[in-house]
């Protein structure tokens, strides 16, 4: 019963759809109720996390925006903000714009989260907002003027594209804030042919953010037994003791995986978790 169970969500726990599967669902409710610990690291906002998980209490805060904020699930509360300084937004919007972009730009107020955007460029970003609107994602926000966001606090700037596009975006990027920002470029899992470009703090990764709920909730001695599909999960897979990887990774992610289990769409990561924590009661 030693373990901290920590899993990505998109192609990772979550099927194709982005859905829990009823299965997984089972799973977790179960373990959970014989006191496995299990949150997950994700790229997405506790809002969107509380929809995937409605019905099912996690026994730890969740770890969003790929680090940069730790949550409590249940009220949504931030227990923990890394946030872009000023300045760095500042210079970071200006950059997206000269590539003819426009961003989203997630903040918290202080009492709220909020996600603005100016305008809609592409597909993509047109298939994100009905998602969110499908969500009804209270954070939305449209403003005229993009730079009026940055009052707030800052979390991340995000902008959806094709990757010719973001594919300059990003190395613009990368060589104007070498160890400021922290920046992934992925496919939208759920819209094929967009790309997702995100910038946060330079601090804002999924291994801190483990290291740090580790502090928090005094589970320092923990193992940590991570799950992931994509490059965001690359430096917690470093980090942790056990790295799986589901099948359906991409091969630079099975290359440091510890064990490559089964597929997403196959309840593989609630299968793992069940037989390994099964294990350690009986060793207990």
């Amino acid at each position: 019963m030693n373990s901290l169970y920590i899993t990505d969500l998109d192609g990772t726990l979550l099927s194709d759809d982005g859905t829990l599967s009823p299965r997984t669902a089972k799973i977790l409710r179960e373990v959970i109720s014989n006191g496995a610990m299990v949150t997950t690291a994700s790229a997405r906002s506790v809002a969107s996390i509380q929809d995937i998980f409605k019905g099912l209490k996690l026994p730890l805060p969740v770890i969003e925006f790929n680090g940069a904020i730790i949550s409590d699930l249940e009220t949504g509360k931030h227990l923990f903000v890394n946030s872009i300084a000023r300045h760095l937004v500042e210079k970071l919007s200006s950059l997206i714009s000269k590539h003819g972009c426009s961003p989203f730009v997630s903040t918290f107020t202080g009492t709220e989260d909020r996600l603005y955007y100016s305008s809609v460029t592409n597909e993509g970003v047109k298939w994100y907002l009905n998602d969110r609107r499908a969500h009804n994602d209270k954070r939305l926000r449209f403003v005229t003027d993009i730079a009026s966001s940055f009052n707030d606090t800052v979390i991340c700037l995000n902008v959806i594209g094709k990757l010719d596009v973001l594919s300059k975006l990003e190395s613009e990027l990368r060589e104007k804030f070498t160890n400021l920002l922290e920046i992934h470029c992925l496919e939208d899992t759920y819209s094929p042919g967009f790309y997702w470009l995100t910038a946060h703090d330079k601090n804002a990764t999924k291994d801190r953010a483990i290291i740090k709920l580790q502090q928090m909730m005094s589970l320092a001695e923990r193992e940590v037994v991570v799950f992931g599909d994509n490059a965001n999960d690359l430096r917690m897979f470093q980090a942790a003791d056990r790295s799986i990887a589901v099948s359906n990774a991409i091969e630079v992610v099975k290359t440091h995986a510890t064990e490559i289990i089964g597929s997403n769409n196959d309840d593989s990561v609630a299968m793992y978790i069940q037989s390994d924590f099964s294990q350690s009661l009986i060793k207990s």
